[in-house]
C-alpha cells in the first residue's frame, strides 16, 4: 500500500515538472525549428542526389577511358623499347665508326657538349 502511495507521490511530481517544463517551451519557436530541420533535410537529400548522380557519371566515363589509357599505356612502352633498341643500335654503329675512322667524330670533350640527350638506357 505504502509503495503504490509512493508510486503515485512520484507520478504526480513528474506530471508537475512535465506541465512546467510545456510551459517553458514555445510551441511556434518549436513548429519553426522543426520546418528548418525539413528543409535543411531536403537541400541535404537534394546534394546527396546530386553527388550520386555525379558518382555515376564520373564512373561512366572513367570505364569508358580506361581501355583508352591502357591501350596508349601499352602502346608508349612498346615505343620506348623500340627506341631503345634504335639509340642501342646508334650506339653500336657509332662504337664501330670510330674505330674504323677515328676522325669521323670530334673529340670526347666536344662529344657531350654536342650530344647533350639522355641515355635511354640508363634506368632513372
Amino acid at each position: 500500500m505504502e509503495q503504490n502511495l509512493e508510486r503515485e507521490a512520484i507520478k504526480a511530481a513528474s506530471e508537475e515538472i512535465s506541465d512546467q517544463f510545456k510551459t517553458l517551451i514555445n510551441h511556434t519557436d518549436l513548429d519553426q525549428l522543426n520546418h528548418l530541420q525539413h528543409l535543411i533535410l531536403g537541400r541535404l537529400q537534394d546534394g546527396n542526389a546530386v553527388l550520386a548522380h555525379f558518382n555515376d557519371y564520373s564512373e561512366q566515363c572513367f570505364g569508358d577511358v580506361s581501355s583508352d589509357f591502357s591501350r596508349n599505356t601499352r602502346l608508349l612502352k612498346s615505343m620506348k623499347t623500340d627506341l631503345d633498341y634504335i639509340f642501342q643500335k646508334l650506339r653500336s654503329m657509332k662504337t664501330k665508326i670510330m674505330a674504323t675512322y677515328p676522325d669521323a667524330f670530334p673529340d670526347s670533350s666536344t662529344e657531350t657538349i654536342l650530344d647533350q640527350r639522355l641515355d635511354l638506357e640508363q634506368p632513372q
